[in-house]
């Protein structure tokens, strides 16, 4: 049995255990325990949340079809009716998350991301040590913008190509070790890049919507903030990467250089940058230039307003108008291209993964249950005693147990899943939520150690020149270095992006 048989064969034992397990701890919890007398709604939540966890961590049955358990569990357990829980699965951070995949679409359709990367590679240079970090900033870059799975299955043949070239000029075994430093590469880097913006990982945009249906009254954190914390979070983690990278695979003597030529070949194949790509790159550059100065930005003592500030309602705008206006223009403006009508047809829209974002819904819906029914309430009741250790430690805890959690769960789902615990237990704590669910948020990206961890990871270990063991190896040390990374960041950048007084319990943070 190969190593992929043997991954694939434990999946599926995962899998059927799942099924009767979670049934089974949702029906103990409902006849053995009573949570809240007072409250029956929270033993049923509370079950609900159970059976759910464990079809989500084991993946059960789709979890996409776990996310819509709330639409007939809350209704038929009295938790929520069904006419309040169903708009919950569609709101603005689903439309954020909907422009932003059809303008990555629009990217994709016209081959502009792999010009970008290509051009990216023929700047940085093809040394060894350059070649690598050609790939990752690349690969980084696009993940900012485009799912860590798109990027990575576009890479893919791009890094295959150059490894196919070296072995015919170097033989096999003389690049065999810095190939599959390349490989893992460009996956850390696409998880890592993700990272950066809210649209680059599922994982931010739950922790946008949780976080404000457990604190309404919180500032908001538009995508101009996030990037702010994101983005400088994402170049010091993905340096780190590739200087670990460079030390497990890189040959320190020069046993071979790359060649330029094979970049400038793939890059010429793309022939002249086309009117599409033009209007497409314009489009992009516009969304996010309208997403960083959509509020007012203070750098000191001077304030730059915002474009929002020119509408009488400038409340009611939100990153998701933005990226929706901006996607709409696409199927307005017309191609050059003979017989291929406007720059965006639905045929390629509705290749949006579209079982993310019921995902996201069911994560929503079952954090707003947490609040209804009283979940919450209790959940920060029994969590109060977490108030003797000292904030810090309670944030490397966090880290890593989302770190090591993701490694063989779905990171969104186990993302929606924490959260709203989190948030309960800032407030019985009184610690900013902001310092226990952002940690959580970027270490659900963190995962590098085995195949199954994130899609990245399994499509490089599908091209067979990966071993478990050289993923987990270089893996488990980039996880301990990301809670080292995370937990500096919420403390050094967190005060000045977000406001954060490690201190100080903000007004906005009691649950509604």
């Amino acid at each position: 049995m190969t190593e992929i048989e043997k991954v694939v064969h434990q999946f599926e034992f995962k899998q059927k255990i799942g099924l009767y397990l979670g049934p089974a701890l949702a029906l103990i919890i409902l006849i053995f325990f009573d949570l809240d007398p007072a409250n029956p709604l929270v033993t049923r939540t509370a079950a609900i949340a159970i059976l759910m966890a464990v079809w989500w961590i084991t993946e059960a049955i789709p979890i996409a079809a776990t996310a819509l358990i709330p639409v007939v569990l809350f209704p038929l357990f009295g938790v929520m009716s069904g006419k309040d829980v169903a708009p919950i699965y569609f709101n603005n951070v689903i439309f954020l998350f909907i422009g932003g995949f059809i303008i990555a679409l629009a990217m994709q359709k016209w081959n502009l991301h792999r010009r970008i990367a290509l051009k990216i590679m023929l700047l940085i240079g093809v040394s060894p040590k350059k070649m690598l970090l050609g790939f990752m900033v690349a690969t980084a870059f696009l993940s900012m913008w485009i799912s860590n799975t798109a990027t990575t299955m576009m890479m893919i043949p791009i890094v295959l190509a150059v490894i196919d070239k070296l072995e015919d000029n170097f033989g096999a075994e003389s690049i065999r070790k810095f190939a599959v430093g390349l490989l893992i590469g460009i996956a850390y880097a696409a998880s890592i890049g993700g990272i950066a913006t809210l649209i680059g990982t599922p994982p931010n945009l739950a922790f946008i919507r949780i976080f404000k249906i457990y604190f309404p009254e919180s500032p908001e954190i538009s995508f101009a903030s996030w990037i702010m914390f994101g983005l400088p979070f994402s170049i010091v983690f993905l340096l780190i990467a590739w200087q670990l990278l460079v030390w497990f695979f890189v040959p320190r003597k020069r046993e071979f250089k790359g060649d330029a030529q094979i970049f400038k070949e793939e890059y010429r194949s793309l022939g002249k940058t086309k009117f599409e790509e033009k209007v497409v790159l314009v489009v992009f550059a516009a969304v996010a230039l309208l997403w960083i100065f959509r509020q007012n930005i203070s750098i000191g003592n001077v304030t730059i307003p915002g474009w929002s500030n020119l509408f009488p309602e400038n409340s009611f705008i939100d990153d998701g108008t933005v990226a929706m206006t901006m996607a709409l223009l696409f199927f307005l403006i017309p191609s050059r291209s003979k017989g291929k009508g406007p720059l965006m047809d639905w045929h390629t829209a509705v290749k949006l993964p579209w079982g993310i974002v019921i995902l996201f819904g069911g994560g929503f819906a079952l954090a707003a249950g947490f609040e209804h029914s009283g979940l919450s309430t209790w959940l920060g009741g029994n969590l109060a005693a977490f108030s003797q250790f000292s904030p810090l430690l309670i944030i490397i805890t966090v880290c890593l147990m989302m770190t090591f959690l993701t490694e063989l769960t779905s990171n969104t789902a186990t993302t929606q899943m924490i959260l709203p615990i989190l948030a309960s237990l800032s407030v019985a704590i009184k610690i900013n939520p902001l310092m226990l669910m952002i940690p959580a948020t970027l270490s659900a990206s963190c995962a590098f150690m085995l195949p199954v961890a994130t899609p990245p990871n399994a499509i490089i270990f599908g091209s067979g020149r990966v071993t478990v063991h050289q993923l987990a190896r270089t893996g488990i040390l980039l996880n301990l270095a990301g809670v080292v990374i995370i937990t500096l960041a919420i403390y050094l950048l967190g005060g000045y992006v977000f406001d954060i007084d490690p201190g100080q319990f903000p007004n906005w943070a009691f649950l509604q």
